[in-house]
């Protein structure tokens, strides 16, 4: 649907100090892993993942800047334009499924998680944040019943590293059938590694700045390819030896910076 489209904020509920999660009646049919363009009126227009993705459809925005920030202040009958469903989503697939997620990229996640709980997939999930405090969907996914591994950075909360160190000891204590990942692009390569390594197939959500979604502006350019419409899920094996996976991205003015 690539007409923009108004619907109007339904409830806001928060996730942490700097993360909210926008709730809209939606009858797109989206799933997981897709994304929409979501227009601020009179502001911007950004690309946000689904983490919800039934009638009452969900986006999970953390306060990083002007739009962001506008969309974190978003109140009950606010109105939004939704551009979307875009992109290529998760294959959800096996008896067996490790998610690794840090920071907000539990978002995208989530509804596989739903997905892959509802078929009956064993399901272990890594949830990665800096500190405890920023720590998201942790309920949400034990009320699945999935297997919910948390690791924070400074250790406020079990495991003390990064997310990907976490997921490289859960991926040595079990078998694992696919490995679904989001968050930093750096967690992300080391995860991805890892996995091909051991021949797991594996599935990457990039996140690229966009202005269209639709593979037109270019501004998503990615080793060839366009994250909008060939992503924003790839396989790893796919984008393993592109150059800048992990490594660098481009900025609103197109110019090309170094991956924090």
């Amino acid at each position: 649907m690539t007409r923009t489209r108004i619907v109007r904020v339904e409830r806001t509920d928060v996730e942490c100090s700097h993360t909210v999660t926008i709730r809209f009646q939606d009858e797109s049919l989206a799933r997981p892993g897709q994304f929409a363009m979501v227009w601020i009126p009179g502001l911007d227009e950004v690309p946000m993942s689904f983490s919800y993705i039934g009638d009452l459809k969900g986006v999970t925005v953390h306060n990083v800047g002007e739009a962001t920030a506008a969309l974190h202040d978003a109140s009950r009958g606010d109105k939004l334009g939704i551009r979307g469903p875009f992109g290529r989503d998760y294959r959800i697939e096996g008896e067996s499924i490790l998610f690794v997620s840090g920071g907000t990229g539990a978002a995208s996640l989530m509804p596989a998680l739903e997905v892959a709980m509802g078929n009956g997939i064993r399901s272990t999930i890594v949830i990665g944040a800096k500190t405890a405090s920023e720590l998201i969907f942790v309920d949400r996914a034990i009320s699945l019943g999935a297997d919910v591994r948390i690791s924070t950075d400074d250790g406020s909360k079990e495991y003390k590293g990064f997310a990907s160190d976490l997921a490289l000891q859960v991926l040595q204590e079990g078998s694992f059938d696919r490995v679904l990942t989001c968050g930093p692009e750096r967690m992300m390569k080391t995860v991805v590694t890892a996995c091909l390594e051991k021949g797991i197939p594996v599935q990457v959500s990039l996140e690229r700045f966009m202005r269209c979604g639709m593979g037109i502006c270019d501004s998503c350019s990615f080793g060839g390819l366009h994250v909008c419409v060939d992503g924003p899920v790839f396989d790893g094996k796919d984008i393993i030896e592109i150059e800048d996976f992990g490594v660098f991205r481009r900025s609103a003015d197109g110019s090309r910076e170094v991956i924090p």
